[in-house]
């Protein structure tokens, strides 16, 4: 049939090992099921925060199952630097960018890979936008199986699971972080919901700090950190067990906070 369109392609949710930025890498397959490889390797089209690290992923991912293009041949876009530091979202504040024409490769019949440096994409990282824009287009969107953090954080807490909210960072000032931290403390412990948060690696001791001076000690205070990592550490306990301990958190290694009654 003459003028017929190509079916859309199929923009795949590609989660990505929890060792970014760390000195130790995990072997994949012990992060990503080999159906999750798989998929990837078949992929010539992606959206990242950094080519540069994408390339790094697909070339782990390539030792496992050969891609089905070169490095070289691989069409790699990456999100602009406003949606990494202000978020893509549609909150006060966030970035404000039209990720359709990004996804050209989809209406052409091409499957595409959203890809996160850690985790799962546009969860705790940009992306929602991409994952908009293409709901937008009307293509389908497939998230595959892989790590989250927040999850793996939340599970081996021994906070409620069954009301949660993650909050992101907190702020870096000084008072303002103080007064965030007791919103959230005096939140979690109205009504139950365990609040999860992160930090960049060398502010974790920072904020650690933070939390032991102002929290209550009643509050169970709990750190998540180098999750599927050889090195991985799940702790959890009152804040006045943690005082006690004089313990803090590695300035290297990525970790989830989490906080509740």
């Amino acid at each position: 049939m003459t003028g017929a369109t190509a079916p859309a392609g199929t923009l795949y949710l590609v989660p990505a090992p929890l060792d970014f930025g760390c000195a130790d890498q995990a072997p994949l397959a012990d992060a990503l099921p080999d159906g999750t490889l798989r998929q990837a390797a078949r992929l010539t089209h992606w959206i990242c925060e950094n080519a540069k690290s994408c390339r790094a992923y697909l070339k782990r991912i390539d030792a496992v199952h050969p891609l089905a293009a070169p490095l070289q041949q691989q069409h790699i876009a990456e999100l602009p630097r406003t949606v990494h530091k202000k978020g893509d979202h549609g909150a006060p504040g966030s970035a404000q960018w039209d990720a359709r024409p990004l996804l050209a490769p989809l209406l052409q019949g091409q499957d595409m890979g959203l890809v996160s440096e850690a985790g799962m994409p546009a969860v705790a990282d940009p992306g929602s936008s991409v994952v908009r824009a293409a709901h937008e287009l009307q293509v389908r969107v497939v998230p595959l199986v892989g790590p989250v953090s927040l999850l793996l954080a939340l599970a081996a807490s021994g906070l409620n699971g069954q009301n949660f909210a993650f909050v992101g960072y907190l702020p870096q000032d000084t008072a303002d972080r103080a007064r965030r931290v007791r919103e959230l403390e005096a939140l979690a412990l109205k009504t139950g919901q365990t609040q999860l948060f992160i930090e960049t690696p060398y502010r974790n001791p920072a904020l650690w700090q933070a939390l032991l001076q102002h929290l209550q000690p009643g509050t169970r205070l709990a750190l998540a950190a180098g999750l599927t990592l050889a090195q991985a550490g799940v702790h959890s306990a009152s804040v006045a067990q943690w005082r006690k301990r004089g313990w803090e958190p590695d300035k290297h290694v990525p970790a989830v906070f989490a906080l509740g009654g």
